[in-house]
């Protein structure tokens, strides 16, 4: 298979493109063939720097991909070959990201594709929309009535935190820039401030002095 490879810590230069062993998924995992691959910051900071992530060169990077399920490995149940799916892998301690044409992935972090999402609209969601999604909807379990305020609304996890606030029935403040905030308006957010500006202060008119949940 074609995968681009990390073949060192640092810039650009040390991603190279490779043929691989197209791997085989192990029990409990599938084997994903990649149809749309997404790329995030995280990629860049484990690609310059990325000890920390528990992986040593030469390993694939990735971590947000969609596709259609190549093979099943033993014990998988809720999934076969053929289904379109999208997920995004383990980061620490996993050589097997998704710069490459198969990945081996958990099935029980693997979803089927909405069919109303195209491979590539699908490839974007995983890691931002599951960060923001853990935040708001499990660990906060954002409830109807309270305020919620979103930092950074109109980047990769706030566009989704401002989403699933609304709509869990919050009362949403997000900060963008000047330039981002029809953005966060069109994402449903109630109250948009520019995070140069006295936003502190806005934040606290808005809410009779209360501040936020």
């Amino acid at each position: 298979m074609r995968a681009v490879v990390l073949k060192g810590f640092g810039g650009l230069e040390m991603l190279e493109e490779r043929d691989l062993p197209v791997p085989e998924p192990g029990p409990g995992e599938v084997l994903v063939r990649n149809l749309a691959v997404a790329v995030n910051p995280v990629d860049a900071k484990i690609r310059a720097a990325g000890r920390w992530a528990g992986v040593e060169p030469p390993f694939v990077l990735g971590y947000d991909a969609a596709g259609v399920v190549a093979k099943v490995g033993p014990g998988v149940k809720d999934l076969k070959e053929g289904d379109e799916v999208y997920y995004t892998p383990e980061i620490f301690g996993n050589p097997h990201g998704t710069y490459a044409e198969y990945t081996p992935v958990p099935a029980g972090i693997v979803a089927k594709k909405p069919k109303n999402l195209s491979f590539a609209e699908a490839a974007a969601i995983p890691l931002a929309g599951g960060t923001a999604w853990e935040a708001v909807v499990r660990r906060l379990a954002v409830r109807p009535g309270e305020t919620v305020l979103v930092m950074g609304g109109a980047g990769g996890v706030g566009s989704f935190a401002v989403q699933f606030a609304k709509a869990a029935g919050a009362y949403v403040i997000a900060t963008a820039s000047a330039e981002n905030l029809p953005v966060l308006k069109e994402l449903g957010a109630d109250l948009a401030l520019d995070y140069r500006g006295p936003w502190p202060e806005e934040v606290l008119k808005a809410t009779e002095g209360q501040g936020v949940d």
